[in-house]
């Protein structure tokens, strides 16, 4: 009796999902206090009456009967007795599922357990139907033969493989146990998904070898009886899984009782995922790097040389200068202008080219006279320096790109050439079909080349800042800028240099629409 309320208590934490309660040490010793003090008070009454105050026998009745008078400790435990049924009694209540097979087994349980509750209770009140006869027992066949009926008539306990097919059916990761041989004992539907089609028919009795048979690393974990995860590419189908499988190895030390359960997460999707992020990261990165140095450039580049012209001009104005002394200086105020104009133009193109929605008017034009308007464009330069510009661009050679996007190309690097170039070089411009589909534009000098430190940073689209053969002024800027528009134009650009024997740059622009769609 003492502990009948303490395993309803348990029976009922159980079915209604709550066991996880009763698995903390000190709520179950909690529980299991009061009846053991009962056990030990009912042992010993004879020495303190705190349980029974007295007991005899009633010669009253047709038969004899036990006559009971209640000490304090019994009544304590009729309270703790009634609060654990009612607990246990309201956990079965909310417990009720719409579904009618639920609703019959709780119903159930709930009525068998409120017969030896009220018969009980009428008992102690003292509504007996023979002076001191308790119908409690009776009440308790009573209620044993309902809850029977609960479980082989209703399947109380027979409903949870159904819950278990239902749940496995719903998760999309696939699931799989193994016998202590490795052997599938069973699966659920999305673990087929994994498997060739040809071995989707037997999967149960399987070795799991043979469903595997690639995955050395995944095998040897298993052969060790590992419990953890571990992660996996699988082909099927012609396509590629990235799984995780989280391996729990379970073993009760007794014969045969060995099993390994298997979890199967694709991680497809979310490996995607990571890889664009960082992608995205390093490419937010050094648009960061580039925004920075073209503030940097703004504030000290871009002001320098235009501070310096007004101040000759103040200093001109003011008669603080002669007109010969203006002319000694005016070619360097000249170069700094040509510098200052060229920075401005990269950086106004390079920034507007960034803008969200920005658009790209891609059309055929021809190549050789975009040429020789940049070289025109450049022959003072070049003159003062002494420098031959030759291009070798037969007419009627036709690229798709946007055209001031490959003006600013080849702007830039005719530049760099001539910066680079010392005096009585030559730069060669040629151009000739790589294929049927692309044009590949060759800018060649033989100035004073770069080092191959400075190659790399070009070459990994980093800019490089370093000062001309006259002291020319560089940012860096221009090559970064060069090597964006040419992959917005479905181009390449390839660079090879070598310290005193001069650089070399290769464009590869596409000729017509469609390679431009199929690049794309």
């Amino acid at each position: 009796m003492t502990t009948l309320p303490v395993s309803w208590l348990l029976f009922c934490l159980n079915l209604s999902g709550k066991e996880s309660w009763y698995k903390k040490r000190l709520n179950l010793y909690g529980l299991l206090l009061v009846p053991f003090i009962t056990v030990i008070l009912v042992w010993t009454n004879s020495y303190h009456h705190l349980h029974y105050r007295s007991l005899s026998v009633d010669q009253t009745t047709p038969f004899p009967l036990l006559k009971i008078e209640p000490g304090i400790w019994y009544r304590f435990y009729m309270v703790y007795f009634y609060v654990l049924l009612g607990l246990g009694s309201s956990l079965i209540l909310k417990t009720v599922k719409t579904e009618s097979i639920y609703k019959r087994q709780n119903y159930t349980i709930f009525f068998a357990a409120l017969i030896p509750w009220v018969v009980n209770l009428a008992y102690l009140l003292g509504f007996r139907p023979i002076a001191n006869l308790d119908l409690t027992p009776f009440a308790f066949i009573i209620a044993t033969t309902l809850i029977a009926v609960a479980i082989y008539r209703f399947k109380l306990f027979d409903i949870l493989p159904i819950a278990r097919e239902k749940v496995l059916d719903l998760i999309q990761d696939g699931y799989l146990v193994l016998d202590g041989k490795n052997r599938v004992i069973d699966y659920n539907p999305a673990f087929k998904q994994y498997l060739p089609d040809v071995l989707q028919s037997k999967i149960i009795g399987t070795h799991i070898e043979s469903l595997f048979p690639q995955q050395n690393d995944f095998l040897d974990f298993l052969k060790n009886h590992n419990s953890g995860k571990i992660e996996m590419r699988i082909l099927v189908h012609n396509a590629s899984f990235d799984l995780e499988a989280d391996i729990q190895y379970l073993n009760q030390h007794q014969l045969n009782n060995e099993a390994t359960i298997i979890k199967l997460q694709d991680l497809t999707a979310t490996k995607e995922d990571a890889l664009k992020s960082k992608l995205q990261t390093e490419e937010l990165k050094k648009l960061n790097q580039l925004k920075d140095k073209i503030f940097s450039i703004i504030a000290h580049d871009l002001r320098a040389p235009l501070v310096n012209l007004s101040e000759v001009l103040k200093m001109i104005n003011t008669g603080m200068i002669t007109p010969d002394e203006f002319k000694t200086l005016s070619p360097k105020l000249s170069r700094d202008i040509l510098y200052t104009t060229d920075l401005l133009e990269n950086i106004l193109h390079w920034s507007r080219s960034q803008l969200k929605g920005y658009g790209i008017n891609k059309v055929h034009f021809e190549l050789r006279s975009l040429i020789t308007n940049e070289v025109n464009y450049h022959l003072p330069s070049a003159t003062i320096k002494h420098i031959k510009i030759l291009q070798d661009v037969f007419p009627g050679q036709i690229v798709y790109g946007d055209i001031l996007m490959i003006q600013i190309i080849v702007r830039n690097i005719l530049n760099n050439s001539i910066k680079f170039c010392n005096e009585g070089c030559e730069i060669i411009i040629s151009a000739a079909f790589k294929s049927n589909h692309q044009m590949m534009i060759c800018i060649e000098d033989n100035g004073q080349g770069m080092s191959a430190e400075a190659l790399e940073m070009v070459n990994s689209g980093t800019g490089v800042s370093t000062k001309g053969t006259k002291d020319e002024k560089g940012t860096g800027l221009g090559l970064v800028i060069c090597r964006d528009f040419m992959e917005r134009n479905n181009g390449t650009m390839e660079v090879y240099s070598e310290s005193g024997r001069g650089t070399t740059f290769k464009l590869y622009l596409p000729t017509n629409e469609q390679r431009c769609i199929a690049e794309g």
